[in-house]
């Protein structure tokens, strides 16, 4: 395995973990039918690499969805940010929106840190 090759490997995991993850988050702030999926299995992409230029395009356009729909329920005034979320065990939607953004930073920031190890900015 070249080390582009692990590299390409690596940050496609992460963005898709952080596309997943998104959804995943998404999903419970808002489907009253939410079922959570199983961890660690389904948090992860089973791929070890993207398909194509078109598979990694799609998942940053995923990822850039989420974090809009989350700004969009935010926004929105019936949004209530304090309040529990009836299907879930004390949680609120203030609560998903900050792991959210945690989340995705953290393993954005992985992405990043990985790009400026292997000089990879080009």
């Amino acid at each position: 395995m070249g080390r582009a090759h692990g590299r390409r490997t690596f940050a496609w995991q992460e963005l898709e973990h952080i596309r997943i993850a998104l959804h995943d988050l998404l999903d419970f702030s808002t489907n009253p039918n939410y079922v959570q999926p199983e961890w660690p299995k389904d948090y992860w992409p089973k791929e070890t690499a993207p398909a194509d230029s078109a598979a990694w395009d799609a998942s940053v356009r995923a990822v850039k969805k989420g974090v809009a729909d989350f700004e969009k329920l935010v926004g929105d005034p019936e949004s209530n940010l304090y309040a529990t979320i009836p299907w879930g065990d004390g949680q609120t939607l203030l609560r998903e929106v900050l792991v959210a953004g945690q989340h995705t930073s953290y393993h954005l920031g992985q992405i990043v840190l990985l790009r400026r190890i292997l000089g990879a900015w080009g």
